[in-house]
Order: C-alpha cells, then sequence, then structure tokens
C-alpha cells in the first residue's frame, strides 16, 4: 500500500477508529486515473466504520486518520474488489437463456442477474458461441489496484 497523507497540522482532534462515524468525501480511481465512483460532485458520505459500507481493505486506511486529513491511497487489488478468480468464469448452455425477450440480445458486454442461495449474483457475457456462453461472475474491478482518494471531513467517536 502506498500513500500520500496531507494533514491540517492543527490542534489534535479524534482520530479514526472502529465504530467512528464519519463523513468524508472520496473518489475511487483505476491506477490510469480513471475515475471509478465519486463523492466530490455531490452530497459528502457518512457512514460508521465496521458498518459494512466500505469494502475492509478501504476502511483499514482509514484507521487513525482525523479530521481534516487528505489522502491518496493505492489499495491493492487482494484488498480492494479482489483478485480475478479463473474459476468464475463459466461456460453455460445457450439454451439456458430462453427467457430473453426480443429486444435482448445476448452479446458480449451484457449483464445478467442469475438466483443464487444467497440472493442475486451478477454476472457479464464474455463470449456467445454456437451452442454456449461465457459468463464472467468476477467484481468488473477484480484484479484492479485501486486509488483511494479521501478527504476526512469530521469524525466522531461519542
Amino acid at each position: 500500500m502506498s500513500d500520500l497523507i496531507a494533514s491540517s497540522g492543527a490542534e489534535p482532534k479524534q482520530r479514526i477508529r472502529e465504530g467512528s462515524r464519519i463523513t468524508l468525501h472520496f473518489a475511487l480511481l483505476l491506477q490510469s486515473g480513471e475515475e471509478i465512483d465519486t463523492t466530490r460532485r455531490g452530497q459528502p458520505a457518512t457512514l460508521t466504520l465496521g458498518d459494512g459500507n466500505l469494502l475492509p481493505g478501504f476502511e483499514a486506511v482509514l484507521m487513525g486518520m482525523q479530521e481534516g486529513d487528505d489522502a491518496q491511497i493505492t489499495v491493492a487489488a487482494a484488498d480492494a474488489f479482489g483478485e480475478r478468480n479463473p474459476a468464475n468464469v463459466q461456460v453455460m448452455p445457450k439454451d439456458r437463456f430462453t427467457d430473453f425477450g426480443p429486444d435482448q440480445t445476448l452479446e458480449p458486454g451484457l449483464m445478467i442477474s442469475f438466483q443464487a442461495a444467497d440472493g442475486e449474483l451478477p454476472g457479464v457475457v464474455t463470449d456467445v458461441y454456437a451452442e454456449t456462453v461465457k459468463i464472467d461472475f468476477n467484481h468488473p474491478l477484480s484484479g484492479n489496484d485501486i486509488v483511494f482518494d479521501v478527504s476526512i471531513l469530521n469524525v466522531d467517536n461519542a
């Protein structure tokens, strides 16, 4: 993990810890600089550290930061959205997709929701063959290191 942190340098403030209620602005960027998600053009996010709103890898880098801190931290793929897993790419019979309406076409890039034991599981069509369809169930951002650009606006440890 690499980081660049700027602190306000003012008097000591509450530091982020497990259970802290924090308000922050953030952007998630690929290494190329392409923005994936951001709050910076809208309202900041408010969450409680450990409530499941952020992946553990992103929460870990916030620990110890305080109000006024700005950071750009690279979160390794394994700690962000995970590494790509070849076992999550599956080939299925094309006749399994007969529920499609006339306005839907099986084509690469199409996201399909599958029923799983614990809810829905999204998959992306990567290839369509004569009798089969290849579906990728990896998270679309898996395998990518992510730059977490964050500004801590408020920390409440009450």
